[in-house]
């Protein structure tokens, strides 16, 4: 059985620093590609950043410089380092999965359909 576990959340101030990690479990985690979404009210579910088997990154424009996405495979655990906070960056953030049983992932995507597998969500609010 697949679970992802985020770690909590915060609120904080503008210009702050928030390290968000998620802990896998239940395949196959160092062959995955793992990725971190975002969701604000009113606003639809949005790619942060994501990264392959390979430990390629992707970010989406509006976090690049500011965010760094790792994992540790010895730990089956994705990490979101998120330093200069904004306002904008509150949201809800779930980290997602998706594998192939056998196969190794070296395709990450910032595409929510691509992810079958979701954790529950942590909160992150900045204020100004």
């Amino acid at each position: 059985q697949v679970q992802l576990v985020e770690s909590a959340g915060g609120s904080l101030q503008a210009g702050g620093s928030l390290r968000l990690a998620c802990v896998a479990s239940g395949y196959t985690y160092s062959n995955s590609c793992m990725g971190w979404f975002r969701q604000a009210p009113g606003k639809e579910r949005e790619g942060v950043a994501s990264i392959d088997a390979t430990r390629m990154p992707t970010y989406a424009d509006s976090v690049k410089g500011r965010f760094a996405i790792s994992r540790d495979n010895a730990k089956n655990t994705l990490y979101l380092q998120m330093n200069s906070l904004k306002p904008e960056d509150t949201a809800m953030y779930y980290c997602a999965a998706r594998f192939a049983s056998g196969a190794y992932c070296a395709r990450a995507s910032l595409l929510s359909t691509d992810y079958p597998y979701w954790g529950q969500g942590t909160q992150v609010t900045v204020s100004s």
